[in-house]
């Protein structure tokens, strides 16, 4: 995977790709903290992230019916 991004329009699906994986990596490391060190916060963190990664799939799935520019 190339380090180099290609800057991209809020509006474009790339840059909702990118947050989903942004997000996903960030759930990742809160379930690595959590397997460590059970606390109640970070479940609360985990919920979260995962709330806002409904909020981009509905984003996303908007962007699939728009037509491409």
């Amino acid at each position: 995977m190339s380090g180099y991004s290609y800057a991209t329009r809020e509006a474009d699906p790339v840059h909702i790709v990118r947050t989903i994986g942004r997000l996903a990596q960030m759930i990742i490391e809160l379930r690595d903290e959590y397997v460590e060190r059970p606390r109640p916060d970070l479940l609360v963190q985990i919920d979260q992230r995962m709330t806002d990664l409904v909020a981009l799939q509905d984003e996303l799935r908007a962007r699939m019916v728009e037509p491409q520019q």
